[in-house]
């Protein structure tokens, strides 16, 4: 803007308009170090001279909420699909889905729930989850993903730390009885009437909302349906005035390792704009109509944001082939739907690959695909593509904090960087990687911990300034605690993790929190968790323990100690009984070497 001010004080306009359609790179004055890398396309000239990027982009952000968006949608695309539900026979056009959105916002509003006010949504995939996130979105309401496989002491604990008003669940899905855990954490709930819970173990609750049957002290969902009389649709519409985009309308609980769940916070303008530009990198905009196979799960941002997010956003037809993951029906689905593109965790796309009748499936609709959740060996990405002929697959990265994407490859990029990258960085973001001692920038090519900068960092962990500080610099840094290097084009590879998060299967798994569950064990005396390497989740929880001296335990009593008290995705797979542990001079027990002990003891009792 100064240099324009300056050449139009001599009347030399055009010669300002060719200098800032100059590249970049080539502006004077400019230092090397802070030169960005456009991605309109996949960057073809090497820019970067140190790890640090600034993706910059012809495109602007979007300032939209959730409850715009899908307007949008539904003004260009009304007849078109929105969501099919194949296990469950629902289909809803954009049009359909609106009106759905709209009449169960007025009914959550009908309840008594108010703008800022939380919604735990606990349960598999169903119509009604999308429904509530959108409604919720409308309404100005908080929704809290809460992770279907909790168990009594993780849920009750999630409810408790955001205050939710309300929750909404199936009353139990396979073994999850969630409206019997509910009454054990408030057993005052049969006596009371449906939306006047009053409880002392989850004292802000007031309404729980069953979505398949009648349950004492809870309403039915029909009910909320049906409570959106027109004084309240009326109140629905007055209340859009109010809502800016950059308020609070999702909190993701990931946890920490301290074992202790933590509320990522996430705006309008976080996940609205990722979905846009993530949609954007694989080309959902230029794509005449995509049909979106999505068999991750919706509490995850990978399944809220990229699947009912993008679907808004991009016009997308997103098709659940189950409430739960299934090989089988996500194959059976890419053919009886002709999906265009395909979401998965590895660990997914291993199950599809170990099909046994995988070659019966009619796959030709599909063009392309994304491969995120947790690291993506390049084996396997090579497999898809050769397998399953799904040659515009693609890598993403990034972290529920950043809601979530910061790196993602392009469908055009060959093999290598598919395989070997996690891709280019994200529009209108900045990333770093910093020498995790002296927070540095370190050169090119060189390891250390990755931080991200930019619209997409969450807003805060709920009602936990401390840890949001410990999360966030004050230059508004996200610490990813993620290990890894980039090269001048920005394409990042990712090597390792500070922490000791396992991801199972695309499960970010904190050993802290099972060892805090394992000490609670009379005949433990400690308890270290490590992840060890598995061909088909990429990581198994392994728990090495110490018995109380003059002790016997066998690993079925460990495995059945934890069984219905903490989720079974955290549930040890391997059970090592130990009488020491690797440590530092200084007593510290070393994990890495830990993890080099377990694994190398799983192979010997498997003869591998």
């Amino acid at each position: 803007m100064i240099h324009i001010v300056s050449f139009c004080s001599r009347n030399n306009f055009s010669t300002a308009l060719r200098f800032l359609r100059r590249p970049w790179s080539l502006q004077p004055g400019i230092p090397a170090a802070t030169r960005g890398i456009h991605v309109d396309s996949p960057p073809i000239n090497p820019t970067l001279t140190t790890s640090y990027a600034h993706g910059t982009s012809s495109t602007s952000l979007l300032h939209s909420t959730v409850g715009e968006i899908l307007l949008k949608a539904v003004e260009r695309w009304p007849d078109r699909e929105a969501v099919v539900f194949l296990q469950d026979g629902i289909r809803k056009t954009f049009e359909q889905f609106q009106q759905d959105v709209d009449q169960a916002a007025a009914g959550l509003l009908a309840l008594g729930l108010k703008k800022g006010d939380r919604l735990g949504m606990w349960g598999p995939n169903t119509y009604e989850w999308v429904l509530m996130q959108f409604a919720t979105a409308k309404a100005g309401i908080i929704l809290v993903s809460v992770n279907p496989a909790y168990q009594i002491r993780e849920v009750e604990f999630v409810l408790r730390k955001v205050g939710c008003k309300a929750v909404v669940c199936p009353s139990q899905f396979k073994t999850q009885k969630y409206c019997d855990m509910l009454r054990q954490i408030c057993p005052e709930i049969d006596s009371s009437s449906p939306g006047d819970i009053r409880s002392a173990s989850l004292p802000e609750l007031r309404s729980v909302i069953v979505l398949d049957n009648q349950q004492p002290g809870m309403f039915n969902f029909e009910d909320v349906m049906q409570a959106g009389s027109s004084q309240y649709m009326q109140q629905l519409q007055d209340l859009q005035r109010s809502l800016s985009f950059d308020e609070p309308i999702n909190i993701q609980f990931t946890s920490g390792t301290t074992g202790a769940p933590k509320g990522a916070t996430l705006s309008h303008h976080n996940i609205v704009n990722n979905a846009y530009f993530v949609g954007k990198r694989v080309g959902y905009d230029w794509r005449p109509h995509t049909r979106l196979c999505l068999p991750v799960p919706m509490y995850h941002c990978f399944g809220s944001v990229g699947g009912g997010i993008c679907m808004a956003v991009h016009g997308l037809s997103v098709i659940y082939p189950s409430a739960s993951y299934d090989g089988k029906a996500n194959l059976a689905a890419v053919e009886s739907a002709r999906c265009t593109f395909i979401y998965g965790t590895p660990t997914m796309y291993v199950d599809m690959l170990n099909q046994p009748d995988l070659a019966k499936y009619n796959l030709s609709s599909l063009e392309g695909g994304i491969m995120a959740g947790s690291p993506c060996p390049s084996e396997l990405v090579k497999k898809v593509i050769t397998t399953m002929g799904l040659k515009g697959i693609t890598i993403g990265y990034g972290t529920t904090e950043n809601s979530p994407v910061t790196f993602c490859a392009s469908l055009m990029d060959n093999l290598e960087r598919k395989a070997e990258t996690v891709g280019y960085i994200m529009d209108h973001l900045e990333a770093k990687i910093v020498d995790p001692t002296t927070g540095h920038v370190v050169p090119l090519g060189k390891i250390g911990e990755i931080m991200i900068r930019g619209y997409c960092v969450m807003l805060g962990y709920w009602g936990d300034t401390a840890k949001t500080e410990e999360a966030i610099t004050k230059e508004g840094w996200y610490k990813t605690g993620d290990i890894g290097s980039m090269d001048a084009y920005s394409y990042c590879r990712i090597d390792g993790r500070i922490k000791d998060m396992i991801i199972r299967g695309g499960e970010n798994i904190y050993p802290a929190e099972i060892e805090q569950f394992l000490h609670t064990h009379p005949k433990i005396t400690e308890a270290q968790v490590v992840g060890v390497q598995d061909e088909r989740m990429g990581e198994e929880v392994c728990a090495c323990i110490r018995l109380v001296n003059g002790q016997d335990c066998t690993a079925e009593e460990i495995k059945a100690f934890c069984k219905g008290q903490i989720a079974h995705f955290k549930i040890p797979r391997y059970i090592l009984f130990v009488t020491s542990y690797p440590l530092t001079v200084t007593g510290k027990i070393q994990k890495h070497k830990l993890r080099e002990v377990a694994e190398k003891q799983l192979r010997l009792t498997q003869g591998k």
